[in-house]
């Protein structure tokens, strides 16, 4: 029973959903103009945490033979969780974070709603359109932060980190299809670089890269942020963020790859600490 439990954290992948769980934190916070509602948090927080955590799970079961090659001790190509588990675990953190959300204004169980059904239709479909499935599964990610700003009724403060949560992940997902590549061919899904070639795919990432970080500047050269969000962006965020470009440039093989990944990671949670610091008052 402990190592189905073990089974089970893993699959729905713990750090994303706790990624999750505070970009909604932070995104009600930054959007309420201080007047946080306590009771539309407590319901906002799992009904999205879920969500991300059962789009990861359909996202294994549909990804079974592609991750036997490309990650084969994941739970489901390692045995450790049966596909029907799966299944069952899909659909009651998909139950839960719709009741949890009904809790919640129309705006905020629409977004949930849809990006149940958005997560569902990628893993199914558009993972394998180059470009369209990386842009899809992105702008579900920055979702994340829409659905904060709709849960406390201020949306417009929600588009500045949802942008930077886009740019973020869509990088993330190129990387990840880099790293997938020979998996995804064996099973006949052709990704960004399966079809364009992988230096394509890393112009992409390194372009996509750069205007992130010029998009930094634009909160506090609006005037949108407090001084101590610039300051923490260029200490933290933007210093990983050229190191991640020079490690990149000197090195593309998996391995980095995966290490790049994880630290683009670390600095959406960086990123996230920055907004926060930038708005307290």
């Amino acid at each position: 029973m402990f190592k189905k439990i073990i089974a089970i954290l893993l699959i729905i992948r713990p750090i994303n959903v706790i990624i999750s769980f505070l970009s909604i934190f932070v995104a009600c916070l930054i959007c309420s103009d201080g007047n946080i509602i306590v009771n539309k948090v407590l319901f906002a927080l799992p009904a999205g945490a879920f969500v991300v955590a059962a789009g990861n799970v359909i996202n294994d079961i549909l990804d079974v033979k592609i991750d036997q090659v490309n990650r084969p001790a994941r739970m489901l190509p390692a045995g450790r969780l049966k596909k029907h588990e799966a299944v069952v675990l899909y659909i009651v953190l998909n139950v839960v974070a719709v009741v949890s959300a009904s809790f919640l204004n129309s705006a905020g169980l629409i977004i949930v709603i849809v990006s149940v059904a958005g997560l569902f239709i990628y893993s199914y479909y558009l993972k394998s359109v180059p470009l369209t499935g990386n842009i899809v599964v992105s702008f579900l990610t920055a979702l994340t932060f829409i659905f904060g700003g709709a849960v406390v009724g201020h949306l417009q403060n929600a588009i500045m980190p949802a942008l930077f949560a886009f740019l973020v992940n869509f990088i993330r997902e190129v990387i990840k299809d880099i790293e997938d590549m020979e998996g995804d061919k064996k099973n006949r899904v052709f990704t960004l670089p399966g079809r364009y070639g992988v230096d394509v795919s890393l112009v992409i990432v390194r372009s996509t890269t750069v205007i992130l970080l010029l998009v930094t500047f634009i909160p506090f050269i609006l005037h949108l942020y407090r001084i101590e969000y610039f300051i923490t962006i260029m200490i933290s965020v933007n210093v990983l963020f050229v190191y991640f470009l020079k490690s990149l440039w000197l090195n593309s093989d998996r391995k980095n790859l995966g290490r790049l990944s994880r630290l683009l990671k670390l600095n959406m949670i960086l990123g996230l600490l920055a907004i926060y610091i930038g708005t307290m008052k």
